[in-house]
């Protein structure tokens, strides 16, 4: 039993922070208003700025794409409403990883809607006395096909660049710094073991955590380049010849904290009554101290967004999660094994940060993701004086060795324990303390008149060992701890007030009074309704 601070301190075998799943947006600057989109296809030669320009330029792409295709006998996926793109593509990235083959290993096609550029010939205008048509162009929605290459790469692992084949021809890149941190590990020959795409173990944890924070802007745009030289282009020489390029901006940060318990049962136990106990944690006062902002909940100025908690329980790991405008935090057990804190930030502008791939704002929504993840354990660990902790039962009734000598179990249950436990409870306030003789005394009431010195002497021991007594020093005198007193206690009256009676109710052999209690009344109720549903199920 402890704090958060004492579990993550004594119960954590390892712990990294670093960048999970990062979302990067390409976009071609020239491209993002009417005036640069005239001017892009005047620079491809045309006299007039002509949306058929950007038809031959769509047809060009997908045929580039399909060739691109055939040329290396890729597999093309039609992606159907419901279906999860990563899984569908992560047996092919493990293949190419397995036989250390980098690049695009398979091509996925969906329908997305965007807003893509669309010229229209402008009647009410001419231009010179010839009156030659004019176009103006606006963004409408279209539903084109948006082109998923799905990639392998040596630094990186898996990851995907996503292509519209309208224009202003956006990408979307998707990678993750837990993989890029186990291809850095694998090429120094560090051994690790995977949580899923993160870390349970590390042969040089030291080095894994300096990796971690090398992790930066650089090393993602020096990937980002690579992969976009692997894959068509809606661009052309002739276009870059006159500055158009791609730019990259953050919309999609996640910085994790993943602490591995040496026993998963500590996180789990603790995590549940965490949620249990922090159901006004998405309340606007709540969040505000969890990301370090201002939040307003009422009048004109209301800060966008929902607040609320959200425990997520979609499988038997729950998940808790707050919401900050377009962003959030969540923790949740990953894989049952691991503690996991993790701040999503979503749209850098949250923060007052800048969106723009580099080393400053990477710093920036760096330090803002690890210090958001800080505030939310810390407000999970607000409250808790103790952990629940079911090392704590088990160490009481299971057999344990403290201090190098074997420490006998106290079960529940047991009649000899039960006096024990009965008998130091009672104990718990006498000033002379407990001795072999007076421990004697209430046992032979409690338990057995045949109760022996010897068997005082061991049931001391084993109560010392276990941490609910503790010698007087120079003397053959104990007297009950805190804990001691708390545990037997609380156990005493448990089977006394609670568990006792409580079986007798249930016991069907047992008379029952003339007015059933309600407990007996439900438990009757419940067994008619099940013995009838496995009748009936058997039946048909």
């Amino acid at each position: 039993m402890g704090t958060v601070n004492r579990l993550l301190a004594e119960h954590v075998n390892f712990r990294v922070t670093c960048v999970d799943r990062v979302g990067i947006a390409g976009y071609i600057r020239a491209l993002q208003y009417e005036g640069g989109v005239v001017k892009f296809i005047l620079q491809r030669g045309f006299p007039i700025p002509s949306p058929v320009v950007l038809t031959r330029n769509h047809d060009r792409l997908v045929g580039e794409v399909d060739r691109f295709v055939k040329a290396n006998g890729l597999t093309v996926v039609r992606f159907r409403k419901g279906d999860v793109k990563e899984d569908i593509a992560r047996p092919y990235q493990e293949a190419a990883a397995a036989a250390g083959h980098p690049g695009v290993v398979v091509v996925g096609k969906a329908q997305e809607r965007m807003e893509a550029w669309v010229g229209y010939k402008d009647n009410a205008s001419s231009l010179g006395t010839e009156r030659h048509p004019h176009f103006a162009f606006s963004r409408q929605a279209k539903v084109p096909d948006h082109v998923y290459f799905y990639l392998h790469d040596h630094d990186w692992g898996p990851a995907l660049v996503k292509m519209a084949t309208f224009a202003p021809y956006p990408l979307w890149i998707v990678a993750n710094g837990h993989q890029w941190l186990k291809r850095q590990l694998a090429a120094r020959g560090v051994a690790f073991e995977a949580l899923d795409n993160g870390l349970r173990s590390v042969a040089d944890p030291a080095l894994a955590h300096r990796l971690a924070a090398r992790l930066s802007a650089g090393h993602l745009r020096s990937a980002i380049e690579r992969w976009l030289g692997w894959i068509p282009s809606p661009l052309i020489p002739a276009d870059r010849g006159h500055g158009a390029s791609y730019e990259f901006s953050v919309r999609q940060l996640e910085i994790s904290d993943t602490a591995v318990f040496d026993a998963p049962r500590r996180g789990r136990a603790w995590f549940e009554a965490a949620i249990r106990d922090h159901l006004d944690l998405g309340r606007p006062e709540q969040v505000a101290l969890v990301v370090d902002r201002h939040v307003r909940s009422h009048g004109k100025n209301r800060t966008p967004g929902r607040f609320a908690t959200e425990v997520v329980s979609a499988d038997i790991n729950p998940k808790l999660q707050i919401h900050y405008k377009s962003s959030k935090a969540k923790c949740y057990l990953k894989e049952g094994k691991a503690l996991r804190v993790e701040t999503t930030i979503n749209n850098p502008a949250d923060f007052a940060s800048l969106k723009t791939l580099n080393a400053a704002n990477w710093k920036v929504l760096r330090r803002i993701g690890a210090d958001t993840n800080a505030r939310f354990l810390a407000a999970l660990g607000e409250g808790q004086g103790g952990l629940p902790d079911p090392a704590t039962l088990e160490a009481l009734v299971m057999p344990t060795i403290r201090d190098g000598q074997r420490a006998p179990g106290l079960r529940f249950g047991d009649p000899r324990v039960m006096a024990l436990l009965s008998s130091i409870a009672a104990f718990a306030h006498v000033m002379g303390g407990l001795t072999n003789r007076t421990l004697r005394e209430h046992m032979t009431a409690r338990w057995s008149p045949d109760y022996t010195t010897n068997q005082a002497t061991y049931d001391l021991r084993r109560l010392r060992l276990k941490g609910l007594i503790e010698r007087v020093e120079g003397t053959n005198t104990y007297r009950v701890t805190a804990t001691g007193r708390t545990i037997a206690t609380f156990l005493t009256k448990l089977a006394a007030r609670l568990i006792i009676p409580a079986l007798t109710d249930l016991d069907e052999t047992c008379p029952q009074p003339p007015v059933p209690r309600p407990l007996t009344t439900a438990w009757r109720a419940y067994e008619h309704q099940l013995d009838q549903l496995i009748a009936d199920r058997i039946a048909a």
